[in-house]
C-alpha cells in the first residue's frame, strides 16, 4: 500500500517493550520474557538499560536491526519515534538518536505537548510535568546528531482519545511553528496489542471527518504546510 501512495509518509516505530523482536532472540536475551515478546516491566527494564551495559548493547542491536528491516523495504523514512514514548529514557534517547542519524533519518518525535487541545483540562497532570526533563534532554540528543523534531505534539496526553472535539480544537488552535497531531485509528479494538480503553474507532472518525477535512483545506488556503515530516522538509527547502 504504502509504494502505491508516495506521498505517504511512513515511519519506523521502534519497539522495545510489549511487542515483537526483530533480531535473534539469542543476541537480546534479557530484553525478553518468558513469552519470546519483549518485556512489559518497563521501569525494572528502564532501570537495566541504564545501569548495566550489556543491556545497552542488546538495545541498541535490536534498534539497529529495526532500522535496518526498514531500509530493505526500499521506502522514504519520514520520521522516526518509538513504542510507549520509550525513546525519553535516556539511554534509548542517546541510542536512537545516533543510530537514526546513520540511517539518515531527518526528523525524530519528541512527545513534547504544552498545551490541551482546545483549551481543555490538562490530560495528564503531574505525570507530564515529571517528564519535562526527559523530553528536554531528548530534543537535545536530537539536535546533537542534526534530527529535526516538531515544535510540539498535540495527542500525548490523550492517547487513545483523540476524539473529534479534539482534532477540530487542535486544527483550530495551531499556534506559530510546527506541529505534529497524532492519534490511533482502527476500524475496531481487540486486536493482539491494542491498549484497553483507547477509543480508536472514533480516532479514525475523527480524523476522516468533513469537519476536519474542511479545517485542513482552510490551513492550506491560508497557506500551511500539512502533511508527513518529509513535507515540512520539502518546504523548507522551497
Amino acid at each position: 500500500m504504502a509504494r502505491r501512495l508516495p506521498r505517504l509518509s511512513v515511519g519506523l516505530h521502534v519497539v522495545l517493550v510489549d511487542g515483537a523482536h526483530a533480531s535473534p532472540a539469542r543476541d537480546i536475551p534479557d530484553l525478553l520474557g518468558p513469552d519470546d515478546r519483549f518485556r512489559k516491566d518497563i521501569a525494572l527494564l528502564g532501570a537495566g538499560i541504564f545501569f548495566r551495559a550489556e543491556l545497552r548493547r542488546q538495545a541498541e542491536r535490536e534498534i539497529t536491526e529495526q532500522f535496518e528491516r526498514f531500509k530493505a523495504t526500499g521506502l522514504r523514512l519520514d520520521h522516526v519515534d518509538a513504542h510507549q514514548h520509550f525513546h525519553l529514557h535516556p539511554s534509548i534517547a542517546s541510542i536512537i538518536a545516533r543510530v537514526a542519524a546513520n540511517f539518515g533519518a531527518r526528523w525524530l518525535r519528541v512527545p513534547d505537548e504544552p498545551f490541551a487541545p482546545g483549551g481543555e483540562a490538562d490530560g495528564g497532570g503531574l505525570a507530564h510535568l515529571a517528564l519535562r526533563p526527559f523530553v528536554a534532554n531528548l530534543r537535545k540528543q536530537a539536535r546533537r546528531r542534526a534530527l529535526r523534531s516538531a515544535d510540539r505534539v498535540v495527542g500525548f496526553r490523550w492517547s487513545g482519545a483523540m476524539t473529534k472535539s479534539r482534532v477540530l480544537a487542535a486544527l483550530r488552535d495551531l499556534p506559530e511553528g510546527s506541529t505534529e497531531i497524532y492519534s490511533h485509528p482502527a476500524t475496531e479494538g481487540g486486536f493482539a496489542g491494542g491498549a484497553p480503553g483507547y477509543r480508536y474507532s472514533e480516532e479514525l472518525q475523527a480524523l476522516t471527518d468533513t469537519d476536519a477535512a474542511a479545517e485542513i483545506a482552510r490551513l492550506r488556503a491560508e497557506g500551511v504546510t500539512i502533511g508527513g515530516f518529509s513535507d515540512l522538509e520539502a518546504e523548507r527547502l522551497r
